[in-house]
């Protein structure tokens, strides 16, 4: 059968990208409200990155603030980066599970009610080796 499973698999680790990052799946809000709010921090600073956050009226901000905040953890202590150097490489939202969920009608019907939950994803990188053109998901 697959005889070079063994060696894919090591060169797949040393390919793996390297940089810090941060992931909360099954976040309970729509990943097109995320996305509203991925968008206006994309490509900031971390600090102002985390003003926006808190400054914002939008639910879904506090949700994104913790994954930016864990992103800095593991850049710190598992990386051992210096946090001050950070800016938002990559941030998207992709969908997670839906909740399907019945609305009664009238004449005895139903429609559907779908609860969308979220997968945020926050890639943070070093603005030392910062590039001319990223290659972030929009």
């Amino acid at each position: 059968m697959a005889g070079r499973t063994k060696t894919k698999a090591k060169l797949r680790a040393q390919e793996k990208d390297k940089r810090p990052r941060a992931i909360a799946k099954n976040i309970r809000i729509s990943p097109y409200k995320v996305r509203a709010v991925l968008d206006v921090i994309r490509g900031k600073n971390h600090d102002e990155a985390r003003a926006l956050l808190k400054s914002l009226n939008k639910s879904s901000c506090d949700p994104v603030l913790k994954v930016l905040n864990s992103a800095l953890a593991n850049a710190e202590n598992n990386y051992g980066y210096n946090v001050d150097d950070m800016y938002l490489s990559e941030c998207y939202a992709d969908q997670g599970p839906t909740l399907k969920r019945m609305m009664p009608k009238a004449k005895g019907r139903g429609s559907r009610i779908l609860k969308r939950t979220s997968h945020i994803t926050i890639i943070l990188d070093s603005v030392s080796t910062k590039t001319t053109v990223d290659s972030g998901r929009k």
